[in-house]
């Protein structure tokens, strides 16, 4: 997608667009295989041993092949990020990027998913295990399909957290008729940001008053590409 339909050139350096603007032609850096390593020498380290003042929080996957200060050729004190499995989120997590916008002041959280994420694979593996076991018992097509509706239900119930945060993802895609993995990264990262918001009186106050952008965004492993997503 066209990072121009995020980007207001017209704006200061200084605003969540800048910053943004600036993270992706860093990520335009790297994917081309010129990153310039920007601010990680002796004199950038010795310069935020008391403080740090970061552009942008990113909450991300903890997949070893997505780090954001790479992939967006940032520099040390550039970037708060915070990362889960599936950038799954819970209080340590809000609470944290909380942090990141209300003390920090920064103005732009990316919610960062990836191509081929295992998160996602191990999410639907359990998906189609909680189908199977809804379905099995069905002597025919209309008693299994009679057995779906609570299923949104069983997921939040799950003891299994991959289940009640990736899982629910997956079930709202398939609600969408939407079945690739594409699609469920895609839905994911989405209903991570609904989350976010849904879930922190801080986010929300920000977003209010104008003080903070959120994007949602997925790296694609094979071009080292960021995919700008549009909700």
């Amino acid at each position: 997608m066209a990072d121009e339909l995020f980007v207001d050139q017209d704006e200061v350096e200084g605003t969540a667009s800048g910053v943004w603007s600036r993270m992706l032609a860093g990520n335009r850096r790297f994917a081309e295989g010129k990153p310039e390593h920007p601010n990680r020498g002796a004199e950038a380290r010795e310069a935020l041993v008391d403080t740090h003042a970061p552009e942008a929080a990113i909450l991300s996957c903890s997949d070893a092949r997505v780090s954001p200060d790479i992939i967006f050729d940032a520099g040390i004190g550039d970037l708060f990020t915070v990362r889960t499995a599936g950038q799954v989120i819970d209080d340590a997590v809000i609470a944290s990027l909380e942090y990141a916008v209300d003390v920090l002041g920064v103005r732009l959280l990316v919610v960062l998913g990836h191509q081929n994420c295992g998160a996602i694979k191990q999410a639907c593996k359990e998906y189609e295990a909680l189908l199977h076991e809804l379905t099995a018992d069905a002597e025919d097509s209309l008693m299994a399909a009679d057995s779906i509706p609570d299923i949104d239900e069983r997921i939040c119930d799950s003891d299994s957290i991959m289940m009640r945060t990736v899982g629910f993802s997956i079930w709202q895609a398939h609600e969408s008729e939407l079945e690739s993995a594409e699609d469920f990264e895609r839905v994911h990262i989405a209903r991570t940001i609904e989350q976010l918001v849904e879930r922190s009186e801080v986010i929300q106050r920000a977003l209010a008053e104008d003080r903070l952008m959120i994007t949602g965004a997925r790296y694609q492993l094979d071009s080292g590409k960021v995919e700008v997503l549009s909700f």
